[in-house]
């Protein structure tokens, strides 16, 4: 019997060095066309400040941040209550 091997789509950070130019009165980067393709980022970005370091994103991305989940997953109100048999049931315990 022939196996059919699996492939999975990984995700792989790359670094780009993109130089700071002079924009009228002002200094900007320029993105590679390409990138701008694969991310879907047409006619604005939307610059996220964050610990880190700086987040661009298109506009239309909506991936939720981890407080707008929070917030979400509030909102449903959920029932919990066999939480407690399922952390009981000794998985965490079995080797994988």
């Amino acid at each position: 019997m022939a196996r059919t091997r699996t492939t999975q789509k990984r995700s792989v950070a790359s670094l780009l060095e993109l130089k700071v130019v002079a924009i009228g009165n002002s200094r900007g980067v320029r993105l590679p066309k390409k990138l701008l393709e694969r991310h879907a980022i047409r006619d604005a970005v939307v610059l996220e400040e964050r610990e880190d370091g700086l987040l661009l994103h298109s506009k239309k991305d909506r991936r939720l941040s981890w407080e707008e989940t929070f917030k979400d997953m509030a909102g449903e109100r959920e029932d919990w209550r066999d939480l407690d048999v399922t952390l009981a049931d000794g998985l965490e315990h079995e080797p994988w």
